[in-house]
């Protein structure tokens, strides 16, 4: 029995099932529907559709195809040229069909979303892509450069216009008191133009921004499609490569700028670029460390966090950390293994459904059991978590989305895009956790869990006598010098559990180091 199939029927008088002798049950009539979206038009309206229901359902996906003839079997409206409607990713589809099983559920969370846009399409929206072309002025310093026009007909958009177009339709817009969305601006000049076209006082326009489409941004990039994903995984490939020239290059007496230089000329002569400004130091302990100077020596550690860009704009970001010598030392063993451990860990909890924060405190637990085995901490190790005493060597997340950007839409508001809209703790250490809700499949994420010991971090909470029954300060101090470690992969989320990106680094001391041999 098909669930929810007799309730979508009731609901939907019109709609008939077509006798058929074996193969998916198949359904075919008026489909009608009333629906309204928040700042939107409330729309009824009607479509004659053909579903085809597989017999698997839930596990599978029907297949929807308008048969009416309204909307033009044309890709702009993602139609096949046999009818079939585009709903959306396989993965995306997955994901809503299982958030609710049903017929009903099918029908309400990815049919009704697609005809309300394309009924928004036929009768009332249309797409525009705004924007000043280059004159002669910038093209005899910048040589030829595509038009607007060209650029938008590659995104199957055929209208478009100059900015002082957007202007006059979004100032008729809101002199009709139409709501205008938009997104926050974190470049000047968009801030002005919003000034100018809405009259939103610059230093508002990002409270002022539309969470319903920062939502609808969020829900449409945090699940990435099967294109998508091949293209990280390409820059996942590309950025392991970078570190693998790293691993075999790196000697005592080179400075990190030289290895800053040859992770670069990795990336570019693949013909991609850097995702982000390269981390490449003997002072892990900085999380964030962009300085060059420092020349290697025996007995250091040296941290890499690189990654590429490739061509499609889509990014990779690893961190490796490996010896300067041919060797870790016994203390540096001690440590980049619990490290280690932390990591492998993290990536054993993943699968659809666990929420991220979750995965992060349990792998703080284990960073937490495995300091105080080595003496670092005392005590009862899930209370030291809960009450943030772990933070003095993790205090940062576990990882963050990405995708376009290595924080993926970063600039749209962490809360959303990593915190499904709830709030975020204000604890130290847990705070800088940039993701924290349910995984879905098609996330596409950071693992990085880390080991720092922080001179001003350990001096300022022992002058504070912070901790002091969950932390050895004694001990501490004797590893001001060591610097800190991390390993850093990328992964997505399948429908049974996750999949690494990119092709594997070595991570175990054994591979490290055999890996460390061909500097020598």
């Amino acid at each position: 029995m098909i669930p929810g199939l007799d309730d979508f029927l009731g609901q939907q008088p019109f709609i008939s099932i077509i006798p058929s002798a074996e193969g998916p049950i198949l359904l075919e009539g008026d489909f009608r529907f009333h629906a309204e979206f928040e700042g939107y038009l409330r729309i009824s309206d009607s479509y004659i559709l053909r579903i085809s229901i597989p017999k698997d359902f839930p596990r599978d996906v029907p297949n929807v195809t308008e048969i009416g003839g309204r909307i033009p079997r044309h890709a702009d409206y993602h139609v096949s040229g046999d009818g079939t409607l585009c709903l959306g990713s396989r993965i995306r589809l997955m994901a809503r069909i299982q958030s609710e099983p049903t017929v009903q559920g099918f029908s309400r969370n990815c049919i009704v979303p697609y005809l309300y846009a394309m009924t928004m399409k036929l009768n009332h929206g249309q797409d525009f892509i705004f924007g000043n072309d280059f004159t002669i002025d910038d093209i005899v310093w910048m040589g030829p450069q595509p038009t607007i026009r060209e650029k938008a007909l590659l995104a199957g958009i055929e209208k478009t216009g100059a900015l002082s177009k957007a202007e006059a339709m979004i100032k008729k817009a809101g002199a009709q008191n139409r709501p205008v969305h938009f997104l926050p601006p974190y470049r000047g000049e968009h801030k002005l133009l919003l000034q100018d076209w809405c009259a939103i006082n610059h230093h508002q326009a990002s409270q002022l921004a539309s969470v319903e489409l920062i939502k609808a941004v969020v829900a449409q990039r945090n699940i990435k499609t099967e294109e998508e994903i091949s293209e990280i995984d390409k820059a996942a490939t590309l950025t392991a490569d970078m570190h693998l020239a790293a691993m075999q290059m790196t000697r005592p007496g080179m400075t990190e700028a030289e290895i800053m230089a040859i992770v670069n000329h990795v990336a570019l002569g693949a013909g991609g670029n850097l995702s982000f400004p390269i981390i490449a130091t003997i002072n892990g302990q900085t999380l964030h460390n962009h300085y060059y100077g420092n020349t290697l020596s025996e007995g250091r550690m040296f941290l890499l966090d690189a990654g590429a860009e490739i061509a499609s704009h889509y990014a990779g970001d690893l961190s490796s950390t490996f010896p300067v010598g041919r060797k870790f030392t016994d203390k540096q063993k001690l440590i980049y293994q619990l490290s280690l451990d932390a990591h492998e860990h993290a990536v054993s909890m993943l699968k659809p459904g666990i929420n991220f924060r979750d995965v992060h405190l349990d792998t703080c637990r284990v960073i937490a059991e495995g300091m105080k085995a080595m003496g670092f901490m005392k005590g009862n190790m899930a209370d030291a978590v809960e009450a943030g005493a772990h933070a003095m060597f993790f205090p940062c997340g576990l990882g963050h989305m990405m995708g376009l950007d290595i924080h993926d839409m970063e600039g749209i508001g962490e809360v959303y895009v990593g915190y499904d809209g709830k709030p975020k703790s204000t604890l130290f250490g847990l705070k800088s956790l940039r993701l924290a809700r349910n995984l879905e499949p098609g996330f596409v994420f950071t693992i990085e869990p880390g080991i720092y010991f922080i001179p001003q971090l350990i001096d300022k909470w022992r002058s504070e006598n912070k901790f002091m029954e969950f932390l050895n300060y004694d001990l501490l101090d004797t590893f001001k010098d060591f610097g800190g470690c991390r390993n850093e992969e990328n992964y997505v989320i399948t429908s049974t559990g996750a999949r690494l990106l990119g092709k594997p680094l070595p991570k175990t001391i054994d591979g490290v180091e055999a890996e460390r041999a061909k500097a020598f």
